[in-house]
């Protein structure tokens, strides 16, 4: 095999492990199998977790990485390529909520927690407004 074929076999090889991380499908096959569901409505998905949200949230980290993550308010917050994940205090552990991103995120609902969830923002770039920007 020629070296220019060894170098594209590589990049198709790298492009195809990078599409596969922090894949939506990937994070919601991963709370379907973990968590019970509670409910659903279209593309959300709730679910319960015996385990506080510290722990919960590092689960699903661990398992799926996310673009970005980010807390507020007893609240964590899992950014990926198609989803986001909210995981909530619960007087029984946590709820874990799985929504779209084509609903309120690009709408800039999720814009207070930071560069990684403002609307079209790349996980850590800044913007190009200065402070509200996005709000």
């Amino acid at each position: 095999m020629s070296a220019a074929r060894r170098v594209a076999a590589l990049a198709v090889a790298a492009v195809v492990l990078l599409t596969g991380c922090g894949s939506g499908t990937q994070v919601r096959d991963f709370l379907e199998d973990t968590y019970r569901q509670t409910s659903s409505d279209g593309d959300t998905a709730t679910y319960s977790s015996p385990d506080p949200v510290g722990t919960t949230t590092a689960a699903i980290a661990d398992a799926v990485r996310p673009a970005e993550r980010q807390a507020d308010g007893g609240n964590e917050y899992l950014r990926y390529d198609d989803d986001i994940v909210i995981v909530s205090p619960a007087t029984d552990g946590s709820t874990v909520r799985v929504e779209d991103l084509d609903g309120r995120y690009r709408g800039g609902f999720f814009a207070f927690l930071g560069p990684g969830f403002r609307p079209g923002s790349p996980a850590g770039a800044g913007g190009d407004g200065g402070p509200g920007d996005g709000k």
